[in-house]
């Protein structure tokens, strides 16, 4: 049976529930949250259906849509997934579909801990905004319109605004901006690359830009969009504001944050070492170099954290980093391993920020120096959290290792014939000794040793909490026991690049 416009609904199924979230919230209260979830249940299981057709088939999905709105001009909007687009899409719609279901009890305690009235309306607010996710996440991993692409990823700077500044911790007004105004100046970057693909080619597809292959305004398209990316994926000198917005995010949300910075490495492989690669050597060993130093850069911050959620938060500039690595090193286990991280990354970025939240949640405090053998308080976020750790610090079973080492792989098979190449990879080992250090080690601070006596109160978070972070743990090792599920995609799709 084939299901028909099935990514048009992986993508504006979504905007639908937020009619229904919109229409029906105001009396559901915070029942509003089972609505989100049951639309993402079905566009996750869309793209798992997708990604079973494409792997029966062997041959990607392409969906059109065109229609005429004057004589002369006509819109065309298209989704394409296929080895590269489709893991993606899947990837983050399960991470939406997660922190959707950790929403449900977390934004009741939230909004009990900060408002005292118009609590439904809150609600409302707060899925509605959330939905916005799910189809800019997606969308952008689908399009194969410039316009629609850009369109798709300014969606996603309006829930974070939104939600930081109503639900968000510390100075959430100011952080809400710093996010905005930071995320727009990417974009703004990115748009100008956008603008100078359609002026030169007179077209709004992404495979328009191959044509300029040979041309000097090519140099400049790989720039700009380049440099609008490595702001929106904070990297060394734009990385000021994750730390701020990513730390005090609502904690619901902050996998989502994590997947929307590391998307710009998707980006990337799509619009410019696909469709422009000999350009895009011209940038390999600067970016290589960048992400080294915000790999080192990002560890050594990461360290240097005391807050629970700062730690987690500025653990995402070091870990896009080695992807941003992998990616620019050109090779085809680099490519593919780079986005494999990424991927692997959130799934555990969503683990540990959400564990971050139950702890705060239950202890009353985000100063990690005040914890300590929550052990034998909270065995299952314990467990949880030392999944999460094992993932980030890139140990078997789970989908970090396998990632990591695909990547480093290709990055080493590359640097053969080039001894700046083999300097910056054998450092870059070195660098990754650090995501252990800061990620076992707040392990060991906050869940071992003696607890103290303003905490033998603590009790564990309800299952609600807990619960829905096992299908994080569990996709994870499914690809890390079986990383073909994921490489034959990604291998597919960069095998057919110009090497």
């Amino acid at each position: 049976m084939t299901i028909p416009f099935i990514l048009l609904q992986s993508v504006f199924v979504p905007l639908l529930a937020i009619l229904a979230v919109a229409l029906f919230g105001p009396r559901l209260g915070k029942k509003t949250g089972w609505i989100v979830v049951a639309s993402l249940v079905y566009t996750t299981s869309l793209l798992l259906i997708s990604g079973l057709d494409i792997l029966r088939k062997g041959s990607p999905i392409l969906e059109e849509y065109s229609w005429t709105t004057f004589p002369s001009l006509t819109i065309k909007v298209g989704f394409f997934a296929d080895g590269l687009s489709l893991p993606v899409a899947l990837v983050v719609s399960i991470v939406t579909l997660v922190c959707a279901l950790y929403s449900i009890p977390y934004i009741e305690h939230r909004i009990e801990e900060l408002y005292d009235e118009g609590r439904n309306g809150l609600y409302t607010v707060y899925y509605a905004s959330f939905l916005f996710f799910a189809i800019g996440l997606v969308g952008v991993s689908l399009s194969t319109n410039l316009v629609a692409l850009f369109i798709f990823l300014e969606l996603l700077l309006i829930p974070p605004y939104m939600l930081i500044g109503l639900f968000g911790y510390g100075k959430k007004k100011r952080i809400a901006m710093i996010y905005f105004v930071w995320n727009h100046v990417g974009a703004a970057f990115f748009l100008i690359g956008i603008v100078l693909v359609v002026i030169y080619t007179g077209s709004f597809e992404v495979n328009a830009i191959s044509s300029l292959a040979g041309t000097s305004i090519a140099f400049w398209v790989v720039f700009f969009m380049v440099i609008g990316w490595l702001v929106k994926m904070a990297t060394f000198g734009f990385h000021i504001w994750l730390s701020h917005a990513h730390g005090n995010t609502p904690t619901a949300i902050a996998p989502i944050i994590a997947a929307i910075v590391g998307l710009g490495n998707y980006v990337l492989v799509r619009l410019l070492v696909g469709q422009l690669f000999d350009v895009f050597q011209i940038f390999s060993m600067p970016l290589m170099v960048l992400a080294l130093i915000t790999m080192i850069y990002g560890g050594m911050l990461t360290i240097a954290q005391d807050d629970i959620k700062n730690l987690y938060a500025c653990s995402t500039i070091g870990q896009t980093a080695y992807s941003l690595l992998g990616i620019a090193s050109l090779s085809l286990f680099g490519l593919a391993g780079g986005i494999f991280y990424f991927l692997s990354h959130i799934l555990g970025k969503g683990i540990l920020f959400h564990v971050a939240g139950i702890v705060v949640t239950q202890t009353g405090t985000r100063n990690i120096k005040k914890m300590g053998g929550l052990v034998s308080k909270m065995p299952m976020t314990t467990i949880l959290c030392a999944s999460g750790s094992l993932l980030l610090a890139a140990l078997p079973p789970l989908s970090g290792f396998q990632a990591k080492w695909i990547m480093f792989g290709g990055i080493f098979t590359d640097a053969a014939g080039s001894t700046p190449k083999l300097i910056i990879a054998i450092a870059a080992i070195f660098a990754a000794f650090l995501t252990p250090m800061y990620t076992i080690w707040p392990l060991r601070r906050i869940f071992f040793g003696k607890l103290p006596d303003s905490l033998q109160h603590v009790k564990e978070a309800p299952l609600s909490m807990t619960a829905p972070l096992l299908i994080f743990v569990i996709t994870s090792l499914v690809l890390g026991l079986y990383p073909d599920l994921v490489m034959d995609f990604l291998t597919s799709y960069i095998s057919t690049l110009p090497w």
